[in-house]
């Protein structure tokens, strides 16, 4: 499932939630134009990913590539993760009150439905998570 026809597929087998899923991914890549976009394998499924960025949690020996941002469909909700830390903070941890009817964990945004969030305040936070990144003010490869 790599290029646009793999993500094509990918939102299509979301079967309801492919309306949704589009309009996420929309709302990115409006947010940060140019964003490289690719599934990322995740079990046995895969997961929308941009910004790919290099990761070496503490356990590993190697480094690896990891997306600063990931879409996801879970059984009940969407999943959008923002792999940033900025100031020994998560980004979306410190904004979770501000991103409507989410549930939010360090680096998690939950929610049923694009209509519950509010997107001017996600489309700021992934602006944030991807000048973080450009700056170099990433922590997040540090902090796992």
């Amino acid at each position: 499932m790599s290029g646009t026809g793999g993500i094509d597929t990918w939102f299509a087998a979301a079967g309801a939630r492919e309306q949704d899923l589009r309009r996420v991914d929309e709302l990115v890549v409006l947010a940060a134009p140019g964003i490289d976009r690719q599934l990322v394998p995740m079990g046995a499924t895969a997961m929308l990913g941009y910004g790919m960025m290099p990761y070496r949690p503490r356990s590993a020996k190697a480094t690896t590539s990891w997306p600063l941002i990931a879409l996801a469909a879970q059984k009940r909700h969407l999943s959008l993760y923002v792999c940033a830390v900025v100031d020994g903070e998560y980004l979306p941890e410190t904004r979770a009150g501000r991103l409507g009817r989410v549930s939010c964990g360090k680096s998690c945004i939950r929610f049923s439905s694009l209509d519950a969030v509010d997107t001017a305040e996600l489309s700021a936070l992934v602006r944030d998570a991807v000048a973080a990144t450009r700056s170099g003010g990433n922590a997040f490869a540090s902090s796992s």
